[in-house]
């Protein structure tokens, strides 16, 4: 094949032309990167004690379980192994009250009544189980969990993937938390869940810097409070 005699390769810019330039060059990618991975450091370094498992979980009156999709109106394979976590904290003693907490923006999708379903079909009673119907994302649930449920405490749910950024956002959030993570088979679902994590944390860390309001906030609500308050007495 020919080359075309008018095409000439275009010059690198002056400033990477010489060592100083292109060590230049390198120490600015170099540091575009360290900035770019900090929030993922961050997360991990704000969970870092605070991960158990089912087994070694703290007690804490509250279980927080984070919505993780429908398939056909019911729980994600992935979202059911959240929930059996939930399950075994509870009937093992280590939590009195699970928060369930999701997205149901619209009539069709209702996270929350698919895992309070979930739950009441494998033991848990029905009055133990308190739903946050505006769930949006990690860090309206945490927020809404400490400001509108009254939750202080806290042991939260999820996959291994996920849970360091919940644990470091609940603990912005102003909770006690600590985070159980749930094995699962590592599949494409779980490569791109932990590849999302490093764009997701850039949102966390600015959410924990600058604490916005939810989506949506509303009205206190006494689902906690009541059951543990009949628990009491």
């Amino acid at each position: 094949m020919k080359r075309n005699p008018k095409w000439k390769p275009k010059p690198l810019p002056g400033w990477t032309r010489t060592v100083a330039g292109r060590r230049r060059a390198v120490q600015a990618v170099v540091a575009g990167c360290v900035l770019f991975l900090l929030p993922s450091a961050w997360t991990h370094a704000a969970a870092a004690d605070r991960l158990r498992s089912t087994a070694d979980a703290p007690a804490a009156e509250v279980a927080v379980v984070f919505g993780a999709g429908l398939w056909d109106g019911r729980p994600t394979p992935y979202l059911a192994r959240r929930l059996d976590a939930a399950v075994e904290l509870y009937r093992t003693g280590k939590v009195k009250v699970v928060l369930v907490t999701g997205d149901n923006s619209r009539t069709e999708y209702d996270e929350p009544d698919a895992m309070r379903t979930y739950l009441t079909a494998h033991g848990v009673p029905g009055d133990r189980v308190v739903s946050d119907y505006a769930g949006f994302d990690t860090w309206d649930s945490c927020v809404r969990a400490k400001e509108i449920f009254g939750v202080k405490r806290a042991v939260l749910i999820s996959q291994g993937f996920h849970i360091r950024r919940a644990v470091a956002l609940c603990g912005a959030a102003g909770l006690d938390a600590y985070g159980v993570g749930v094995d699962d088979q590592h599949d494409a679902t779980w490569y791109y869940g932990g590849t999302r994590e490093v764009f997701a944390a850039g949102k966390a860390a600015l959410d924990a810097a600058f604490k916005p309001e939810p989506r949506f906030l509303g009205p206190k609500e006494q689902g906690v409070s009541r059951v543990l308050a009949a628990l009491a007495d």
